[in-house]
């Protein structure tokens, strides 16, 4: 079945594999915040770094799986959006939490907390920078 005669996901459906997605990127960012930590990295260019690896696995998951693409939107507009909002949420969110909490709570509390409040923001911008959309 092609993906013109397919029916369109609910909403509910497009966040259970956003979630699904979330959780398996969340696993990869955290994993290569460790390794980079590891490997002498400081806290912030490796989130940076840890941020990229992850938000490329998101996009192409999220794009393929979650929701469905916006073909009228070409694969690389698609992923400038996603990974811009993604950069501003989840790259900011994440990297101002480990600034302003990491001194006082540690790293990793103020890592996961970013990642939390990120998670909220990111399913709507994700929806728009892959389908366009903000509701529906």
């Amino acid at each position: 079945m092609s993906d013109a005669e397919r029916p369109p996901r609910s909403t509910g459906n497009k966040i259970v594999r956003f979630a699904i997605v979330g959780l398996a990127n969340t696993a990869i960012d955290l994993a290569s915040f460790f390794l980079l930590l590891k490997l002498g990295v400081s806290p912030l260019p490796a989130n940076i770094s840890a941020w990229f690896i992850a938000v490329t696995f998101s996009f192409a998951a999220n794009g393929f799986w979650s929701f469905e693409r916006n073909r009228a939107i070409r694969l690389h507009d698609a992923f400038l959006r996603f990974a811009s909002l993604g950069g501003l949420i989840s790259l900011g969110v994440s990297s101002l939490s480990i600034a302003l909490f990491a001194g006082i709570a540690g790293v990793w509390p103020a890592k996961i907390g970013g990642v939390v409040v990120a998670a909220v923001l990111n399913f709507l911008a994700a929806r728009w920078s892959i389908e366009g959309r903000l509701l529906k």
